[in-house]
């Protein structure tokens, strides 16, 4: 059985997914763009928009009763590698202790030219 996950904190799906999927004793956090979900905008920089992906994931987590602690695994896009350590320096405020696995790429183009974004799997 799986149960959708929608936040109303957390910018609505910009196609045809879910925010998040719970199923099978975890959950599944779809990938995170820097969207305000108040104003539909996207900050400027790295180090806003990588606090705004992870705030949106928050939001999420919280939604089904996860938080940042129960996430195991997370995939960091960047438009550029050039950003990861102001990426990391940022990561590392919301991840303190017993951090995930974490994959990170530079892709050629994300969606609404944002810099970063970043999905998430949580277990209980």
């Amino acid at each position: 059985m799986k149960t959708i996950i929608a936040s109303p904190h957390a910018p609505k799906a910009v196609g045809p997914y879910s925010q998040a999927v719970e199923a099978g004793g975890a959950l599944y956090v779809s990938g995170q763009l820097p969207i305000d979900a108040a104003s539909g905008k996207m900050d400027e920089g790295i180090e806003a928009q990588t606090r705004r992906s992870l705030t949106n994931l928050g939001h999420i987590l919280r939604e089904a009763g996860y938080d940042y602690s129960d996430v195991v695994k997370t995939t960091v896009l960047l438009q550029s590698i050039g950003d990861f350590a102001a990426m990391n320096a940022v990561y590392a405020e919301f991840f303190t202790s017993e951090m995930p696995a974490r994959m990170c790429y530079q892709v050629a183009a994300l969606p609404m030219g944002a810099l970063v974004e970043i999905d998430a799997v949580a277990v209980k």
